[in-house]
């Protein structure tokens, strides 16, 4: 679920009429917890669906603000006022939030994916999906890669590659029409570009280059799959293949600063690999004390 928070901090201090700045706001604000403990003011209508009931909200740690995501649309913007019960509670967050503090927060909700749906599809036989159309497919599919790519920012790269697996069985296990199959085909090459690059922050530059490989045989130019094969290349010290993948990489991007920045670091390393070589050679065959060379029978 992506989206913002700003705590507004308004002052408890009573006012000419005997109210608080936030009791003369609450009056105006809807109750969504059934006891006012939360109370809400949209500023900005959203659209579409509500977050789904059984959605898991992930890195909130007020119980009030899990309420208040779970009454909103994407797009809304929305001023929640939630009672201490609902916030801090009677510790507060020194030194910032006091013991017993009513807060308020402006909360964005730019977006959120529908797991529950996505779970209780990938939990059906393949027989059942089946008789789903393909669109369904593509949609949990594509929910699979967002809920990855959310983990691969949280450096949560194990997770992340098992999320983008599941969505690719989905798509390896459905046959689709012809007029289809370049839906499917653009779905794959977005998840193996995903895997290949989760593998090289796990260090397992092997299963990198093999999903990068199969991407390649979807878009055989895709400027991204070839670099990810040259960095998986490098990391394996296959220098001569990590050239041919960056070189047409950068054929393809001949501007793109990674893909060049790629380029110098193999020249470097490949020069420290020559300097070493030559070094082994030397003593290899250097002249011993007796006048004869190592290795000499």
């Amino acid at each position: 679920m992506g989206g913002s928070a700003r705590n507004q901090g308004v002052p408890e201090g009573d006012d000419a009429l005997g109210q608080s700045p936030y009791q003369r706001l609450s009056q105006r604000m809807l109750d969504i917890s059934g006891d006012r403990g939360v109370l809400k003011d949209v500023i900005r209508e959203g659209a579409g669906d509500l977050v789904t009931p059984d959605a898991s909200v992930i890195d909130i740690t007020l119980w009030g603000m899990e309420l208040g995501l779970l009454s909103m649309r994407r797009g809304e913007l929305a001023r929640f006022l939630f009672k201490p019960n609902y916030a801090y509670g009677t510790l507060g967050c020194p030194p910032l939030i006091p013991p017993n503090a009513t807060v308020l927060f402006e909360i964005e909700l730019l977006n959120f994916l529908d797991s529950a749906e996505s779970d209780e599809f990938c939990a059906l036989s393949a027989e059942e999906q089946d008789q789903f159309p393909l669109q369904k497919v593509l949609k949990v599919a594509a929910t699979e890669r967002e809920f990855g790519n959310y983990l691969f920012r949280q450096n949560r790269f194990y997770n992340a590659k098992v999320r983008y697996k599941r969505a690719l069985l989905l798509l390896h296990r459905r046959a689709a029409p012809l007029d289809e199959q370049h839906l499917v085909e653009a779905a794959k090459l977005l998840i193996l570009l995903n895997l290949s690059f989760a593998y090289l922050k796990l260090d397992r530059p092997i299963k990198a280059l093999r999903y990068g490989e199969q991407a390649l045989l979807i878009d055989q130019k895709n400027a991204k799959a070839l670099f990810r094969c040259g960095q998986a290349c490098l990391l394996m010290t296959e220098y001569q293949k990590a050239r041919d993948f960056l070189v047409r990489a950068q054929k393809e991007q001949p501007f793109n600063h990674d893909i060049n920045n790629e380029l110098k670091k193999l020249a470097s390393y490949y020069r420290d690999y020559v300097d070493k070589e030559k070094e082994m050679c030397h003593r290899m065959f250097a002249p011993c004390g007796d006048g004869s060379t190592v290795g000499e029978t």
